[in-house]
């Protein structure tokens, strides 16, 4: 069985279910995609949840009490929301495959790495095996691929058959239930 992981370094969630991937069977085959959180949001028009002051603060508490639940190594870096962009075309000029995605994700979350900082990315790319990483991350192909896998998981959302079952159906006239007021 083959699993398409879509997956933005910015996301702490992702670095916590990454290091769960390893309890998969063995028989499952994953493969990476990165993608740009920040186009999923711009075109559905949303806002991340680092944008919204109280869910940011119980994001970053919460992630770091489950880190510590599920025994995962946490540091948060310097700052966050950072720009994964530099990031997230490393891993894809380092082949998206696990060990890629596993050195961006401990350098940002278990180092609590500044990923911004061209070093960490020039120390990242000589451990993944890449003479110039300013060559690789700038390469026509390697932007091309993460705006292509950005689309494609855009249009996955946007499959109306993922939507056609009876139970995925009664949710859109699902009544509400309660509500509170508002004034």
């Amino acid at each position: 069985m083959k699993v398409s992981w879509v997956f933005d370094v910015v996301s702490p969630y992702a670095y916590l279910a990454f290091k769960r991937l390893c309890q998969w069977p063995e028989t499952m085959t994953v493969e990476y995609v990165p993608v740009l959180f920040a186009g999923l949001l711009s075109h559905f028009g949303h806002v991340g949840p680092a944008e919204i002051a109280p869910k940011r603060r119980f994001t970053y508490r919460f992630v770091l009490w489950r880190a510590r639940q599920l025994g995962i190594p946490m540091r948060w870096p310097g700052a966050h929301p950072f720009n994964p962009l530099t990031a997230q075309r490393l891993i894809i000029a380092a082949g998206s495959n696990r060990e890629s995605v596993e050195a961006v994700f401990d350098a940002i979350f278990a180092e609590g790495r500044n990923i911004q900082d061209p070093q960490v990315i020039d120390d990242l790319a000589s451990a993944l095996g890449i003479d110039d990483a300013r060559s690789a991350v700038d390469d026509p192909a390697i932007k091309q691929r993460l705006r292509d896998n950005t689309e494609w998981a855009i249009s996955y959302l946007r499959n109306p058959d993922l939507f056609e079952d009876s139970e995925m159906q009664r949710l859109d006239q699902l009544p509400v239930g309660a509500s509170r007021r508002t004034s």
